[in-house]
């Protein structure tokens, strides 16, 4: 028997997605539970399991997008041995002739629809690249971009005007033409070496669409302070070979800053919001998001009630969320709901940056490269290892007394860190 093979469901607010990639290619012999495609959402990659083990038809190609729930491929279970099925011939010879139906327009996602009626395209004059003749949003922006504008119609060579013979004059230097490009202009977009160009994915265009909104629809500023990372370098090294025997992890600097942002969260809860309509929502929790780099993008995964967790706990989950989500292995529920992030540039190098929050939060934490730096310490000159924090926030729920004051308690609490350690 076969059974069909659905686009899951990675959260609540996903309703469709892309069928990035098939892992598995059409009509191989899979086994209940093995990676057969990506299921490329707005939120993260998802890599989906087999619901059985047979043979695996695509029902959809790479590239197309999909409804949550929608049939992407079937599995045929009698072959689950390796041997193909034996096919199945309906009676089918004494059938009345079904009379042809008029052709209808193959149905199409929400977002094509969308994208023809925006550029006032009929989707009935163009040849759908899907299956079953399906029209897919590349067919559309092909036909967008088919659309050439009329060409201007040239203008007529000024005359001369008409002057009177004089004295003959030098002949003028000729003018040098202007360089012209050795290759058209309307042949440099395809096989020219100087430009490469590469669809958007879904993440990126998701993460493109939040960070507009959210400097469209808030009043962001950014304030800025260092930090002085002498003492908390000091205990990593003095602790840090014991700390890895004892719970087999590395003590990083990210566990300190999260239990310092939960700490700072409480003495300043104008920071714990977030906006709907016209009322400000106070979260009563403390889920501290933690900025990934993939190869997709950037994600945030969510540490859940990290005031409850010691340094231990937090290290292991960072590293256990960072691995899944380069592995594309987190669920949605690991990547939503947080209300506060920290991003730390400084592992790229970065010295300073003006990070821009996710919403519905309305403040995030930006962590810097350490460079040793003279500063003054007790009236004398001395080399310390410095950090710049920047904390970019939303402005409407958000004054400046509150921003600058959380921000400080950062820096209090990490430079000196034996009060965090006894909860002072």
């Amino acid at each position: 028997m076969k059974q069909d093979v659905v686009a899951p469901s990675p959260g609540e607010s996903v309703t469709s997605g892309i069928l990035a990639v098939w892992l598995k290619p059409d009509g191989s012999i899979v086994e209940a539970g093995e990676e057969i495609f990506e299921f490329e959402s707005d939120k993260a990659t998802l890599a989906v399991p087999a619901t059985a083990s047979g043979m695996l038809t695509h029902v959809i190609e790479e590239g197309e997008e999909i409804e949550v729930g929608q049939v992407v491929a079937t599995i045929d279970t009698d072959s689950a041995n390796g041997e193909p099925a034996s096919a199945e011939t309906p009676d089918v010879a004494h059938e009345p002739a079904t009379p042809p139906q008029p052709k209808e327009t193959p149905s199409v996602s929400t977002a094509v629809l969308e994208l023809a009626d925006t550029h006032d395209i009929d989707l009935s004059s163009i040849k759908g690249s899907g299956k079953d003749g399906r029209v897919l949003k590349k067919d559309v922006t092909a036909a967008i971009t088919a659309r050439k504008p009329p060409e201007p119609e040239p203008r007529p060579e000024p005359k001369a005007p008409k002057t009177a013979p004089g004295p003959a004059q030098p002949a003028a230097a000729p003018i040098a033409a202007a360089p012209q490009p050795s290759t058209p202009p309307s042949q440099m977009t395809k096989g020219d070496s100087r430009e490469t160009r590469k669809k958007m994915s879904s993440i990126r265009k998701r993460i493109a669409e939040n960070l507009v909104r959210a400097q469209r629809d808030a009043a962001l500023l950014s304030t800025f302070n260092e930090v002085d990372m002498t003492r908390i370098m000091h205990i990593r090294k003095q602790y840090g070979e014991a700390f890895m025997e004892r719970h087999s992890i590395k003590l990083g600097f990210m566990s300190l800053f999260v239990k310092a942002v939960c700490r700072a969260l409480v003495a300043f809860p104008e920071l714990n919001t977030r906006v709907e309509g016209d009322d400000i929502v106070y979260n009563n929790r403390y889920d501290i998001g933690v900025a990934v780099s993939t190869d997709r993008g950037l994600v945030v995964p969510v540490i859940r009630d990290a005031e409850q967790k010691g340094f231990a706990a937090i290290e292991k989950e960072i590293k256990d969320l960072a691995e899944r989500a380069r592995d594309k292995k987190l669920t949605i529920d690991e990547l939503t709901n947080g209300v506060f992030t920290i991003t730390n540039g400084g592992i790229f190098g970065s010295l300073l940056s003006t990070p821009i929050p996710t919403p519905p939060q309305t403040a995030i934490l930006g962590m810097h490269t350490i460079q040793k730096r003279p500063c003054a310490v007790d009236d004398e000159v001395a080399i310390r290892p410095m950090m710049y924090l920047a904390l970019s926030y939303d402005h409407r729920v958000i004054d400046g007394k509150e921003a600058v004051g959380f921000l400080i308690s950062i820096k209090e609490i990490v430079e000196d860190p034996q009060g965090l350690l006894f909860d002072l």
